[in-house]
């Protein structure tokens, strides 16, 4: 867990000599053998481990300009910003941060405020079994983070007897908060009730006793996906990196149809099975994890720097955070480089909200095309038009090279939600566009469209919602609340839809809009609309289809919405009808 902003900060100065690894908690991640690494003799600078790293003498001892610092309220804070591979600069600060979080900071130790502090009279009481010692006999270290450390261990008795496991030890003393104790809770309830998913790290049990929780999970013995990355001279073949991310992608789509968004994707937090070189992956460290419904956002500043999306950093997100690490993910894999760089934490900040990956640099020029879009689509920094799991699942540079299943996607739900709400006008807009699609961009939708079990007659109704959700559910959506927003758009009095419908309800017009062949898709459905759709229109009739208030000045906004020849939507006015314009997004004239 690590670094996590809440409020406006003062950092103090590091001491050079301090190791900068600290700031991982190598406990969330040491089922694999490979979390174990030697310390540092005092004064003996770390190694770089990749050859573009670039260590720094400057500290980061101003965040003025950081958009950390903000003064919007946060939700309470849940970990943080952990360093990745390896930290551009020494890291005290964080492990005061870390300290202070927990309670356990000394006076004038650090001068980071934060949320939670020191509480008496806390219940640590977790109501899980006390006869951890019982079952299982408890090995070597392997690995420790700030929080705990992870050992080896054997069963001694029960389903998984004289097994190997992993056991997270996270000791009581160090939870000296209210929201110290609540992520445990977080973790373990995240864990256990994610089920059934081949590249989850799977939960056995959890345990505690007068000193500690143990939190019982699969032992993977094959490493880090980083070490992977390492041994293969700092990148993978587009082939082999298309085998990582389908697993990558397919466990993630997994989550989020559960309502459990990560927050802390990274190599790192990716272990092989075993040492086999077709191994599978798990994502491990669920412990900035939370539950998201759809329609919230999350505002904490969670997240690894190199790999945090730019909505979090502006303290208003949810399961697109994830797709955005995923994309730095797959740029490590392909090219051996980061896409965002910087020698402080603020300037990675920086880079991230501001700055555009390079594509030029070799080997970008000898990759195939789809590969740069499937990057580029991922590292958008507009999360409306970034891909979700399953459409990155859908994306030819994936589904071309083998036999992907794609998964049930709750941005369908979204869409169809806001389309079946829309005026007329805007389904006829919708609908024109939907008839633009290449087939290629249809496999997705057409993927959704079986997924929600059609009829045999072909057409689905709003109950095919809530049928295909419920094959697909786990515990995890009782705290996401996942089954709450569905029953919302159930709840709508709709016709059945049929294939042609469903495509023109499930399109995102902001994900269209990335793509290289937007205006040519604009155009044309225009034109459709023109023929089929569009119509004289008042600006007092446009804009109670658009639900405009009073307020909006709309002679002023609307008068080029509308042709001046033939009193009918305009191009201008037709691609602000597809967004379903509304007042709040009108700037005041």
């Amino acid at each position: 867990m690590g670094l996590c902003h809440g409020k406006p900060t003062q950092i103090p100065e590091p001491d050079p000599e301090e190791d900068p690894h600290v700031a991982s908690d190598a406990a969330d991640g040491a089922s694999s053998p490979s979390a174990a690494t030697p310390a540092a003799k005092p004064g003996t600078p770390k190694q770089p481990k990749f050859p573009f790293y670039l260590p720094s003498p400057l500290p980061p001892s101003s965040y003025k300009g950081s958009p950390a610092n903000s003064s919007v309220a946060s939700t309470p804070a849940r970990g943080g910003l952990k360093r990745p591979f390896p930290p551009p600069s020494p890291a005290k600060h964080i492990r005061a941060l870390l300290a202070r979080r927990h309670g356990s900071v000394k006076p004038n130790e650090a001068s980071i405020p934060e949320g939670g502090e020191p509480e008496l009279g806390l219940d640590k009481s977790f109501g899980f079994s006390k006869h951890f010692f019982a079952k299982y006999d408890l090995g070597d270290e392997v690995g420790r983070g700030h929080f705990g450390y992870t050992c080896y261990a054997k069963a001694k008795k029960g389903e998984h007897k004289g097994q190997d496991v992993a056991v997270k030890v996270i000791p009581k003393a160090k939870m000296t908060t209210a929201i110290a104790i609540e992520d445990v809770r977080r973790e373990v309830r995240i864990l256990s009730s994610l089920t059934g998913h081949s590249n989850l790290v799977q939960f056995y049990d959890a345990f505690e006793d007068e000193d500690n929780v143990y939190i019982v999970m699969e032992l993977c013995k094959g490493g880090e996906l980083l070490d992977r990355i390492l041994a293969r001279g700092g990148k993978y073949s587009e082939e082999d990196a298309k085998v990582v991310m389908v697993q990558i992608l397919s466990v993630v789509s997994f989550c989020h149809l559960q309502g459990v968004v990560h927050r802390d994707l990274k190599p790192e937090n990716f272990l092989f099975s075993s040492k086999d070189e077709n191994s599978p992956l798990k994502v491990i460290d669920f412990g900035l994890s939370d539950f998201v419904k759809p329609d919230e956002r999350l505002n904490d500043i969670v997240g690894s720097a190199y790999y945090v999306a730019p909505e979090v950093l502006h303290r208003a997100y949810g399961t697109e955070a994830d797709m955005w690490s995923i994309g730095v993910i797959a740029y490590i894999l392909l090219c051996g480089s980061r896409p965002f760089w910087a020698r402080t934490e603020s300037g990675i900040f920086r880079a991230v909200l501001k700055a555009e990956p390079s594509f030029d640099e070799a080997p970008w020029p000898t990759l195939t095309a789809e590969a740069k879009d499937f990057v580029k689509r991922l590292l958008n920094k507009d999360y409306r038009k970034r891909m979700t799991a399953a459409q990155a699942l859908s994306h030819p540079w994936i589904r071309n090279a083998q036999q992907v299943k794609v998964p049930l996607d709750m941005i369908i739900y979204k869409l169809m939600r806001a389309y079946i709400s829309s005026s007329s006008l805007r389904k006829s807009a919708l609908r024109a566009l939907a008839k633009t699609l290449t087939t290629n961009q249809l496999f997705y939708v057409r993927e959704q469209f079986e997924l929600l079990g059609p009829n045999k007659n072909g057409y689905i109704s709003l109950q095919n919602l809530k049928s295909a959700l419920v094959k697909n559910s786990t515990d995890a959506m009782k705290d996401s609340r996942v089954v709450d927003f569905v029953n919302t758009v159930c709840t709508l009095q709709y016709r059945k839809l049929d294939f042609e419908e469903f495509a023109a309800s499930a399109i995102s017009v902001y994900q269209m809009e990335a793509l290289e062949t937007w205006e040519q898709h604009a155009r044309r459905a225009y034109e459709l609309f023109d023929k089929e759709g569009n119509r004289p229109i008042v600006i007092e009739e446009l804009a109670s289809e658009l639900g405009l208030g009073p307020s909006v000045p709309l002679h002023v906004v609307l008068q080029d919405w509308i042709r001046h020849a033939d009193g009918k939507l305009s191009f201008l006015g037709f691609i602000k009808l597809l967004h379903g314009v509304s007042s709040r997004s009108i700037p005041k004239a």
